[in-house]
């Protein structure tokens, strides 16, 4: 009991500190050091096993964040630092927007708003398996498709909301929670991809897009919407882009993870950072092609590095504080505590899956991430599943879609502040018009994850 106390007082703690504004990364650190310090006073547990202790129990709180780090820099999170720093590579050498030019160019024909609308998020959805950043995907869609979307009939806050929400799922194979999540349960990343996330990923977008048309289309008519004509000139930085064959180049690396894996060519081998550096060649040898430039570039491939660095400050040291917080909690007992009164109480498997996404969904919605909660969390997945009798891989897929799903009701998300800044709308109002999609996303992202695998 009283480990569930320290737990409680420490948690609410530092969910106080991130709603403040503290930086996440040291606010984890912070709370995980307590909980273990107290750990160590009121002798509720340990923190290293004795073989791997340096002789002095409170130097092994910090052997365990270097133990941690290095462990998840050398491995996870060279994949996250590889994929983070292509994705600034392809944005930089202007890949990223060539891709959304053409992917969006069919949507233009359309002459039914609501439905376009509905669709513009289907390729919002398309699109995210190769821009994994939501406020950078979302700031393209709003320059190319917003003003179509508003010109045709649908209202700035519709067309907003909707572009809000364009990446409420996080389903790339290169997405650092996708990484961590099949990381985690110990599987494959195509694996992973191909035969979890994808079934579920493809039932929550049609389910939101139809909701999406449905709930736009009412909002509209309620607030007597009236249209508004905007200037149509879409792209008009065309001048700016690389040529069309360029927007191949964003799909180059999850071609390479599909085509050599267990799905695929199963006798070569082929994992994120290889297929990520190997994209990058090809890319330096098309940019060659277009600019005739060595210099250029070989300068241009600091961006990729740069990109490197920026995932490491921001991701890898997010997992590494989530996973010190989650030994705090540990190491006082609380999550033993938690799970034995899940089973007293009966829950099983299935209430302790609702109950974590339940967790995930209202820290994401609180601090604005859906990073932050699910790295808090994922490192005690396997611990719970496995006391719970389910395969970790049943617990991680609807906690990691349900962080992203819920940043997208936060007014003070990332991406819907940009879009609403670009849009000229209030994020309150936006976020009013994404709740009912989203909260039908969770309820579907829960329900398929049980009828499509538990059993």
């Amino acid at each position: 009991m009283l480990g569930i106390i320290l737990a409680l007082i420490v948690t609410s703690m530092v969910i106080y500190m991130i709603l403040k504004q503290y930086r996440t990364q040291a606010v984890l650190v912070f709370g995980g050091l307590i909980l273990m310090s107290c750990a160590i006073v009121f002798g509720l547990g340990t923190i290293l096993p004795a073989k791997e202790s340096t002789g002095l129990v409170w130097f092994d709180l910090f052997e365990f964040i270097k133990k941690t780090l290095s462990g998840r820099a050398a491995g996870l999170g060279l994949s996250i630092m590889a994929v983070g720093g292509f994705a600034r590579y392809m944005d930089h050498i202007g890949a990223s927007k060539a891709l959304v030019k053409i992917v969006i160019k069919p949507l233009q024909k359309l002459h039914a708003p609501y439905i376009m609308l509905a669709a513009c998020y289907i390729v919002g959805q398309f699109l995210g398996l190769f821009i994994n950043s939501a406020s950078g995907l979302g700031m393209l869609l709003m320059v190319t498709m917003f003003p179509v979307l508003v010109s045709l009939g649908v209202s700035r806050l519709a067309a907003t909301a909707v572009i809000g929400t364009t990446l409420c799922l996080d389903w790339s194979p290169g997405d650092p929670g996708s990484v961590l999540s099949a990381n985690t349960a110990g599987m494959d990343i195509a694996t992973y991809w191909t035969q979890y996330q994808i079934p579920v990923a493809l039932t929550v977008m049609v389910v939101v897009a139809v909701l999406h048309y449905f709930v736009q289309r009412w909002f509209d008519q309620r607030d007597g919407h009236v249209v508004e004509k905007l200037d149509m000139n879409v792209g008009k930085d065309d001048e700016e882009l690389p040529p069309a064959i360029f927007a191949l180049l964003p799909i180059v690396p999850l071609g390479l993870i599909l085509a050599f894996s267990d799905i695929g060519i199963k006798s070569i081998k082929m994992d994120i950072v290889n297929a990520m550096f190997i994209s990058l060649f090809v890319s330096m040898i098309f940019e060659f092609i277009r600019h005739r430039d060595f210099k250029q570039v070989f300068g241009d491939l600091q961006v990729f590095f740069d990109g490197m660095g920026v995932q490491f400050a921001g991701v890898v040291t997010l997992v590494v504080s989530g996973e010190v917080f989650a030994q705090g909690l540990k190491s006082v007992g609380a999550i033993e505590t938690i799970i034995s009164s899940a089973q007293s109480a009966g829950f099983g498997g299935a209430g302790m899956i609702v109950v974590m996404v339940s967790i995930i969904a209202i820290s994401s919605v609180v601090m604005g991430s859906g990073n932050a909660p699910f790295f808090a969390f994922v490192a005690l997945t396997p611990v719970v599943a496995t006391k719970m009798g389910i395969a970790p891989v049943l617990m991680l897929l609807p906690m990691h879609f349900a962080a992203s799903i819920a940043r997208s009701m936060s007014p003070i998300t990332a991406v819907i502040v940009v879009v609403s800044g670009i849009g000229k709308v209030s994020p309150i109002d936006v976020v009013k018009r994404t709740a009912i999609p989203m909260i039908g996303a969770l309820i579907v992202n829960v329900v398929a994850t049980f009828v499509y695998f538990y059993r």
